[in-house]
């Protein structure tokens, strides 16, 4: 195989992608099979994004799509172009932990801390459909993650504190924060 054939067979594909993450508008030419999970960790510096089984199961890439929590493991990155995109970066503000990361904190149900991004950001797209969820709709909300630390009674306390710290917030504190906050 001669070198001009070989150099030829590496050529591949890309396209072009702007997005917004955490509020920051990011552009580049990607491979179309780069996984979302992977451009926000390579790309992006989004190191909260976990990157768990890569089969979509364990739940620990979960991100925010336009508001919808969406496993980044499973997203190509190509995907989302012109998407607003939130990780677990993008909920603090700044040194301001969110509500939600705090009651985490404070429920100590950070266990090991490999998947508490993505059940943070699953808490996240519940409590904005569901503010006040019960305890079925907060273990049907969460059902798309799994704690291998087996810590869930924590998670779900957790869940709960977030709720009510969340309705005392005003809205649109918090809708600043994830926009990438008024700067």
């Amino acid at each position: 195989m001669s070198s001009e054939s070989s150099s030829q067979s590496l050529d591949r594909p890309t396209e072009d992608v702007t997005l917004s993450v955490n509020g920051e508008t990011v552009s580049a030419t990607v491979e179309p099979r780069l996984k979302l999970s992977d451009f926000l960790r390579q790309e992006c510096g989004q190191r909260g994004v976990r990157v768990g089984c890569e089969h979509g199961v364990c739940g620990a890439c979960t991100v925010l799509v336009d508001g919808k929590a969406t496993k980044s493991c499973l997203t190509y990155a190509v995907q989302v172009d012109d998407a607003e995109v939130t990780t677990v970066e993008g909920l603090s503000d700044g040194g301001d932990l969110h509500p939600i990361q705090e009651a985490f904190h404070q429920e100590h149900a950070l266990q090991c801390g490999f998947c508490t991004s993505g059940f943070v950001m699953a808490t996240k797209e519940l409590l904005d459909r569901e503010p006040d969820p019960d305890q079925e709709q907060i273990e049907e909300g969460l059902a798309d993650n799994i704690c291998r630390c087996t810590g869930y009674v924590n998670i779900y306390s957790a869940v709960d504190r977030a709720a009510e710290e969340l309705a005392e917030v005003p809205s649109d504190d918090l809708t600043d924060r994830t926009a990438g906050g008024d700067d």
